[in-house]
């Protein structure tokens, strides 16, 4: 325990290093919470990203690199935040990973990875957080799902059923909590520019011979009316609602922040 004062609400926010759980916890700390990093970044790195925080938003952060593909590393992750923090009151499932292949040429330990990672963690750090959140009467969770929690894409197995699962996760949740003060939604982005989705930018750019510009708006025109990216910003500020007073009977929902995607 330390002398964080016990007034200032406090995040965990799963892959939280770059891309959308960065977005979000940078948010969050702008509204005050003190936050529990976690994701892939050396010691140096976590050092200087929690120092940031702390000079950006005058908040306290911690850093914990915590394996989340096994369940004692999610129970180290909500660990660090009880320990140092003495609470936990949003809890923000974020962390995941992508592969893409047909189903009969999927390879066995990507779906066990995928599924680890995309599903299970978030299953078991909800199950850890959840008693401290009923005891105190307050508790918001909000997994990161996906498009892909709502309608499927060819190549994207894993992901897809890792993401309809988390959706569903949500709901079953909210119910056995409804009442008692904690929510728990899925928010399911469309197209968002972070690393992961770069990545399939450039690889199509690649492969089909064209500019990085001309991939990305083939990519959105295909699937996203909108035309435009979901920013990790304004995924950030939807989750901030989702924490506050203001969405107390906002509860197993999935809110798409596809662009229309889901519209047609």
């Amino acid at each position: 325990m330390s002398s964080h004062n016990p007034n200032t609400p406090v995040a965990v926010v799963t892959g939280s290093t770059s891309g959308i759980g960065l977005g979000i916890a940078r948010k969050l700390a702008e509204h005050g919470h003190a936050l529990v990093l976690n994701g892939l970044s050396t010691p140096m790195e976590a050092d200087a990203l929690c120092t940031q925080f702390m000079a950006d938003f005058g908040v306290e952060a911690v850093f914990s690199g915590a394996d989340l593909r096994k369940p004692e590393g999610v129970a180290e992750l909500i660990d660090t935040a009880t320990m140092r923090f003495g609470r936990l009151d949003v809890l923000v499932n974020n962390a995941g990973i992508q592969h893409t292949a047909p189903v009969q040429e999927f390879p066995v330990e990507k779906w066990d990875a995928i599924l680890a990672l995309n599903l299970s963690a978030a299953f078991h750090a909800i199950r850890l957080a959840l008693p401290g959140m009923l005891d105190r009467g307050f508790g918001r969770i909000v997994n990161i799902a996906s498009v892909h929690g709502l309608v499927g894409s060819a190549h994207k197995a894993a992901y897809v059923a890792a993401k309809h699962g988390i959706v569903g996760l949500s709901k079953v949740v909210a119910l056995e909590t409804a009442g008692l003060g904690v929510t728990c939604n899925a928010v399911c982005p469309g197209w968002v520019l972070t690393p992961l989705v770069e990545k399939q930018i450039a690889d199509r750019a690649a492969v089909e011979g064209i500019g990085i510009e001309q991939a990305g708006r083939e990519l959105l025109e295909e699937k996203q009316p909108s035309g435009q990216f979901v920013t990790p910003e304004q995924l950030g500020e939807l989750v901030v609602f989702l924490a506050s007073g203001a969405a107390a009977q906002l509860t197993g929902q999935a809110l798409a922040v596809d662009g229309g995607w889901t519209a047609r």
